[in-house]
């Protein structure tokens, strides 16, 4: 296994980290005795990085990992959880939250701590509820040892958050199809240059990048100069980057561990060959070339009159052709663009004013594809929302957040 150095810190993280997003299933629960060996196999093969969130598996991520990092494993590895922010109303929920979550991590403290899918907007709402002096205080009182945010907004936005507090990591999603989405090569590059550690989350584009592989892309993969699977190719272009911390992978086959592992041992920065980047780059082309929509993501056409976030409306509906089977796409484009919690940014705002069109480097028909977004996209939006507000209103009402949120051991 090799390991990057935190800049801030000096701490040695494994480049291979372990997302407990998507531990094995049985029945229709998780399979706990065989999540608990696969975590313990990581850390025997030196991954010493676990990232997980209160609403992963709706509370019960973090009570697993809990529980398979008694005897003797907690000492082994860095901890690293996320703090709903969509669940505060009030300064006193910072210090209960986090203080459930030690709880049910069965820890005194947690390595790594995050604001969880933090957005500007986010992030304004945050801040009259105090949560900078929250992270100060809690890493004086080591409930935490390093701050950080996860992040899924655009670069414009990533760049105001790395500057408005001291941080110590921050999380993006990264591979090789998201060189200019969300944060992107450039957020990559400006977190790095501040002196964050950066995690990588969505290497594999949520194993789509390895599951129904295109013919046309697997005929790439086939001819390259060396023959690796599409994982490993995917894996070694991120870790090519100096600039990356960790990479996450959602590990729950056995074998993927073993594989992943293997090639964390030799993925050096710089190590990939020029005729092995120009590879990878061709699959890129690739899958760029069977998108729906050709959008670069420069942002020329932002901002939009009506409110519409054009490259995030085009970058969801491209990866939802792209990649069809997988049905959480079209939530996360629901949960980000139908006004859960900032104002609604949906292709169906669009107005045709033409503004957008008039500023694209691609002379792309705009409001045309975003017509298109909306007819395939938007319809669930109306339902959606409103269930989901009512959802989160009746937990804090009723007494419910702990029990989604930690996975409160008192309620099982």
């Amino acid at each position: 296994m090799l390991y990057r150095t935190v800049p801030k810190t000096g701490d040695n993280l494994s480049i291979l980290g372990f997302g407990c997003m998507r531990y094995p299933s049985k029945g229709r629960g998780i399979d706990e005795e065989r999540t608990i060996r696969q975590i313990r196999q990581a850390i025997d093969g030196g991954v010493n990085y676990f990232d997980t969130a209160p609403v992963y598996h709706m509370g019960k991520s973090e009570l697993i990992l809990g529980r398979a990092l008694a005897g003797g494993y907690r000492g082994k590895v860095r901890i690293a959880t996320k703090l709903p922010h969509w669940f505060v109303s009030e300064p006193a929920d910072l210090d209960r939250i986090l203080h459930d979550q030690l709880d049910t991590l069965l820890t005194d403290h947690i390595d790594y701590y995050l604001l969880h899918n933090l957005s500007k907007g986010g992030l304004d709402r945050l801040r009259p509820l105090g949560v900078f002096g929250f992270l100060d205080a809690a890493k004086k009182d080591g409930r935490i040892t390093n701050a950080g945010f996860s992040f899924h907004s655009n670069v414009q936005d990533f760049k105001e958050i790395v500057d408005a507090y001291p941080w110590d990591f921050c999380q993006i999603q990264y591979n090789y199809l998201d060189e200019t989405s969300q944060a992107g090569t450039e957020g990559l590059k400006y977190a790095a240059s501040k002196g964050l550690a950066v995690i990588i989350m969505e290497p594999l584009r949520g194993g789509n990048l390895t599951g129904r592989i295109p013919e046309s892309v697997q005929k790439i993969w086939d001819g390259a100069p060396v023959k690796r699977s599409p994982a490993e190719w995917a894996l070694r272009w991120i870790w090519n980057h100096p600039e990356v911390t960790v990479v996450l992978s959602g590990m729950n086959e056995e074998a993927h561990i073993d594989e992943n592992i293997r090639v964390a041992g030799t993925a050096a920065p710089g190590s990939l060959s020029a005729e092995e980047l120009a590879t990878v780059n061709a699959a890129r082309d690739e899958y760029k070339r069977l998108m729906k929509v050709g959008c670069t993501g420069c942002g020329y056409c932002m901002p939009c009159p009506a409110g519409v976030d054009i490259p995030g409306c085009f970058a969801k509906y491209n990866t939802y052709n792209l990649f069809p089977h997988d049905k959480a796409i079209k939530f996360h484009y629901i949960m980000r663009h139908g006004g859960l919690e900032e104002a609604k940014s949906n292709a169906g705002l669009c107005r045709s004013c033409g503004k957008c069109q008039k500023a694209c480097p691609q002379a792309l028909p705009i409001p045309v594809h975003l017509k298109e977004v909306s007819k395939e996209m938007d319809g669930m939006i109306p339902i959606a929302i409103p269930i989901f507000k009512g959802a989160l209103w009746c937990m804090k009402k009723f007494g419910r957040v702990r029990r989604f949120v930690t996975g409160d051991r008192s309620h099982a």
